[in-house]
């Protein structure tokens, strides 16, 4: 997965990997005798398929109850806003956030987290923004970190800062200010995060209160991703770009001034078809400008419990080409090349080759383009997370 627009499929490989990292991979037939020497284990994979470790690079994996009622009245034929009236919307999950223990919060996104590794995800990205106050923020943050550490993954936390406004708030330029002198010090402080976040949208934050907490969280080291112009057009893509975020996601109504710039600053665009299926949005990415001004194309699951309810990469590979026309070859390199460069961790993980992380997986197919043309299959057949074997279907 190394160049573009090719899975750089080797007949006949191997692949050794020394403390934690990948030291040598070609052709079997040309494999140095010295990496052999002393080897304490070798695996005959019996000509099954390797691709990178997959990484999801959006996910909204810890929060408590379910929207389950929201589904039924979106059915029925009511929009987002008239739901949000109802009580329903971001709000309801902050809700039961709020009221949930720590302890509780990681029994749950555990089990999220869980579907997610099965099916071959060795690094994932973990946003809070379901708190919308200092104590609740902070327990999300706890509890990516805490699943990072007693699961075989990679996690990536991001303080997802602007959100919604919460009711207790007049207004958003409150909150906002609220959030930078109350809880954005404290994230960083005690290296919670990775990345902040926020969404930039006519119904939540502005371009001028989405640049505020950039600035400031940028001044404390962290690196920036934005929720970028899913409804309508907004200069999302331009203000992610200008900040130069790291990526720039959903984009459904990003202009060509916005991709320009993003192309220009290397801003990774992040694509959701799970929220796009889900939503029944009709408005899709602009793929082909994505393509033609070289724009990496990142791919999520965006498991959340409002619009995007999934913890499945591999169905948001098929839906990746069947929604937006992309290739099998775009799709996994949206969820292993271009999601590690989503979040910053290009030069560490993403494609297998000597000095990275011995992040791959091992399938139950002949061809990698199967993993975006099934639904609904998991061949996932071993795990090897950061050189050890986590999972191991093989007799």
């Amino acid at each position: 997965m190394r160049a573009p627009g090719s899975f750089g499929l080797i007949e006949d490989a191997s692949i050794v990997t020394e403390n934690g990292a990948i030291a040598w991979v070609g052709a079997s037939a040309a494999l140095p005798a010295a990496m052999c020497v002393g080897a304490i284990q070798a695996h005959d994979c019996a000509g099954r398929c390797i691709t990178p470790g997959l990484i999801d690079p959006h996910t909204h994996l810890v929060y408590a109850g379910n929207r389950a009622h929201e589904f039924e009245m979106r059915l029925e034929g009511m929009d987002y806003a008239e739901i949000a009236r109802q009580g329903g919307g971001i709000l309801s999950t902050v809700r039961a956030t709020r009221a949930a223990a720590e302890r509780d919060l990681y029994a749950a996104a555990q089990l999220r987290l869980r579907a997610l590794l099965d099916e071959g995800v060795t690094t994932a990205e973990i946003k809070s923004g379901y708190g919308m106050d200092r104590e609740t923020e902070l327990r999300q943050l706890r509890v990516a970190r805490d699943l990072g550490r007693h699961n075989p993954v990679t996690i990536h936390a991001t303080y997802l800062g602007l959100h919604a406004v919460p009711p207790e708030f007049p207004d958003a330029n409150a909150y906002v200010e609220f959030v930078i002198a109350d809880v954005l010090p404290t994230v960083a402080a005690e290296g919670l995060a990775d990345a902040a976040d926020a969404f930039c949208d006519p119904v939540a934050f502005s371009p001028a209160q989405t640049t505020r907490f950039f600035t400031a969280a940028q001044a404390l080291g962290l690196r920036v991703k934005l929720h970028a112009d899913q409804r309508e057009p907004g200069g999302g893509g331009e203000l992610a770009a200008r900040r130069r975020a790291l990526s720039a996601d959903h984009l459904e109504y990003a202009q060509i001034s916005d991709l320009q710039a993003m192309a220009s600053a290397g801003t990774v665009a992040v694509l959701l078809p799970g929220a796009f299926y889900y939503l029944r949005e009709t408005m899709r990415p602009p793929i082909a400008a994505l393509r033609e001004l070289d724009i990496p194309i990142a791919l999520a699951t965006d498991c959340n419990p409002g619009t995007s309810p999934t913890t499945s990469l591999l169905l948001m590979l098929n839906m990746a080409c069947t929604l937006f026309n992309l290739s099998p070859q775009e799709a996994l390199a949206g969820v292993t090349r271009n999601a590690a460069r989503a979040l910053g961790i290009h030069a560490q993980t993403g494609t297998i080759e000597a000095g990275k992380r011995a992040d791959f997986v091992v399938w139950n197919i002949d061809d990698p383009a199967e993993l975006a043309c099934t639904i609904g299959t998991n061949s996932c057949a071993q795990i090897v997370q950061n050189g050890r074997l986590v999972k191991n279907l093989i007799a």
